[in-house]
């Protein structure tokens, strides 16, 4: 099988478990020594369709406080699906586009998020182990599909899927997790508290990962990254962005807060 082949087998992996372990294998297998990149034929695929969970809109998700059980395997589960979807993300980022980017740097775009998949993987086994700490498992509730619907509207440019993914919807990740490992360390929950701390950190480096290639890309197209990244917002996140910005977070993956502060509540 095909090293690109191989990626498309993530997506279509329904079995949440099994694309986890099918990424890190392949994550594996690259870090042993990168095989030819050799195009593949024929339409990129989308992931595959999961029986479970039940997707519903955002709107419509059942809301529930951190200070029972139910609300905290509710959180840990919503944070699972993210992190499932996100390996999906990072598999596509590094197949759909790779011959997007100049030959030069191909397999450093590559071998970039690969490592992001494998963390993604690893977070989602974590949150799954966790849950299962707790009586419960991935699938067990409804989840929204927002973060893949927006990536769908961006398969078409490597700078609007770079500026919508990571920059704008994994950075929303740093804004929000700090009250959520609050919260948990509040009602006595250490374990998911420290879990939590554990993803927060090393999402960091992945909104870095964003932010480079997108500098990098916008250079060689002769382009202004930081209109880039607000026109790439306008066009492809209606309604804007939302307050508070974790400044620190951000700042510390080469996001200055000039690039995206104008751009809330559109």
């Amino acid at each position: 099988m095909s090293f690109f082949v191989s990626l498309q087998q993530v997506l279509l992996t329904s079995c949440p478990e099994e694309k986890a372990i099918f990424t890190r294998d392949i994550v594996s297998t690259w870090k042993e020594g990168p095989p030819a990149i050799l195009p593949v034929h024929g339409e990129w695929p989308t992931p595959a369709a999961r029986e479970k969970p039940l997707l519903m809109h955002p709107n419509e998700m059942p809301r529930r406080g951190l200070g029972t059980l139910e609300g905290r395997i509710a959180l840990l589960h919503a944070i699972a699906h993210i992190e499932l979807n996100a390996i999906d993300l990072a598999i596509d980022m590094a197949g759909r586009f790779a011959f997007s980017i100049k030959e030069k740097d191909r397999q450093g775009f590559i071998t970039d998020w690969l490592k992001v998949a494998d963390d993604e993987a690893r977070h989602f086994q974590m949150v799954s182990e966790r849950l299962q700490d707790l009586g419960a498992a991935y699938g067990d509730l409804p989840a929204h599909d927002g973060l893949w619907q927006a990536a769908v509207r961006t398969d078409h440019d490597v700078l609007a899927r770079l500026a919508i993914a990571p920059m704008v919807l994994e950075a929303r990740g740093l804004d929000v997790t700090p009250g959520m490992i609050s919260k948990l360390q509040q009602v006595n929950d250490p374990k998911s508290a420290r879990l939590l701390t554990q993803i927060y950190e090393e999402e960091i480096a992945h909104v870095a990962t964003g932010t480079k290639w997108f500098r990098r890309i916008c250079d060689q197209r002769e382009l202004l990254a930081d209109e880039c990244f607000q026109k790439m917002v306008e066009d492809y996140f209606p309604g804007g962005l939302k307050r508070p910005f974790n400044t620190k977070a951000r700042d510390q993956s080469n996001f200055p807060e000039d690039w995206y502060i104008g751009l809330v509540d559109l």
